[in-house]
C-alpha cells in the first residue's frame, strides 16, 4: 500500500461479533454519555459552589476536563463502528486522533501527580497549604502541565505521516494508538521506538514512582499522629485519589502487556483492553470523586 496521506486504515470493532454490533451499541453509548454527563457535572459544580474553589477541587476540575476530552477524541471512531456508519479512518484522522489520546493520557498523568502533591501538602504540611498552593501557583502547574502534554509529543507524532505502511491497514482497535500504526509500518521506526518508550519512562513511569514517593511520606506522617481518628480522617482524604490513580494506571499496564506479550491471545482481549483503557478511567473518576468526596456528594 502507498504511504499517501489518502490511505485508509481499518478499524476493528469486536472480531466475528459483527452481528451483535447493535447490542453492543447500546450499552456503549450509555457508557460515552455518562462520561459526558458525569465530568460535565463535576466541572458545572465546581466552578458554581464557591466553597470548591480551593486547590484540591482545582485539580479535580483538570481531571474532569481531560476525562471529557478523552471521550471527545474517541467517541466518533468507537460509536461510529458499532452503529454502522463508520469503518475506516484516514491516515491524517488517524495519526490525529492518536496524538489526543495519547498527549490526554501524558495529561492525566500529570494532574494525577499534582492532585498526589496537593495531598502531600494537605498532609504534611497543613500550616503552609494556602501559602505553597496559592490561586497563581495552581495556574502555572495547569499551564506546565498542558506543556509538558501536548509539546514532547509531534516529534513521534509527526513523523508517522512520513512512513510508509505496506503492511495490512487493519488497526487493533477501534481508535489509533501509535503502537498501532507504527506495527504496520515498513520504514525504519527506531526513532519512534525509542522516542516512545523514552516518553513513556519520562511521564507515565516517572509520575507513578513520584505519586508512589508522596504517598510513602504521606503514611510516614499519618503514622506518627497519636489519635487513631485523626489517623483515619487524614488517609480518607486521600482514597479518592488513590482510586483514580489505580483506575488509570491499571487499564495502561494490562493494555501494554497485551500488547507487548499478548501476540497469541484472542484479538478481542486486544480490543477489550483497548476500550477499557480509554473509558474506564473517564466512566469512573466522576463515580468515585461523587461518592468518595462529602463536599461534591452534597
Amino acid at each position: 500500500m502507498s504511504n499517501l496521506s489518502t490511505s485508509r486504515f481499518v478499524l476493528t470493532g469486536f472480531p466475528g461479533l459483527e452481528v451483535y454490533y447493535f447490542f453492543f451499541a447500546i450499552p456503549f453509548s450509555t457508557i460515552y454519555a455518562m462520561v459526558f454527563l458525569g465530568n460535565c457535572m463535576i466541572l458545572h459544580v465546581i466552578r458554581t459552589e464557591s466553597s470548591l474553589h480551593q486547590p484540591m477541587f482545582y485539580f479535580l476540575a483538570m481531571l474532569a476536563l481531560t476525562d471529557l476530552c478523552m471521550g471527545l477524541s474517541t467517541v466518533h471512531t468507537v460509536l461510529g463502528i458499532l452503529w454502522g456508519f463508520l469503518q475506516e479512518i484516514s491516515l491524517d484522522a488517524c495519526i490525529a486522533q492518536s496524538y489526543f489520546i495519547h498527549g490526554l493520557s501524558f495529561m492525566e498523568s500529570s494532574v494525577l501527580l499534582a492532585m498526589s502533591f496537593d495531598r502531600y501538602i494537605a498532609i504534611c504540611n497543613p500550616l503552609r497549604y494556602s501559602s505553597i498552593l496559592t490561586n497563581d501557583r495552581i495556574l502555572k502547574i495547569g499551564v506546565a502541565i498542558l506543556c509538558r502534554s501536548s509539546m514532547l509529543i509531534p516529534p513521534v507524532i509527526i513523523r508517522l505521516k512520513f512512513l510508509n505502511y505496506c503492511r495490512p491497514h487493519f488497526l487493533s482497535h477501534s481508535f489509533c494508538l501509535h503502537q498501532d500504526l507504527i506495527r504496520m509500518a515498513c520504514s525504519d521506526i527506531r526513532f519512534n521506538s525509542f522516542y516512545a518508550l523514552s516518553l513513556v519512562i519520562c511521564t507515565l513511569l516517572l509520575d507513578a514512582v513520584l505519586i508512589l514517593a508522596s504517598y510513602v511520606m504521606i503514611l510516614h506522617t499519618v503514622l506518627s499522629i497519636a489519635s487513631r481518628e485523626e489517623r483515619i480522617k487524614s488517609l480518607q482524604t486521600c482514597v479518592s485519589h488513590i482510586s483514580a490513580v489505580l483506575v488509570f494506571y491499571i487499564p495502561i499496564i494490562g493494555l501494554t502487556m497485551v500488547h507487548r506479550f499478548g501476540k497469541h491471545l484472542s484479538p478481542l482481549v486486544q480490543v477489550l483492553m483497548g476500550n477499557i483503557y480509554i473509558l474506564f478511567p473517564p466512566l469512573m473518576n466522576p463515580i468515585i470523586y461523587s461518592i468518595k468526596t462529602q463536599q461534591i456528594r452534597v
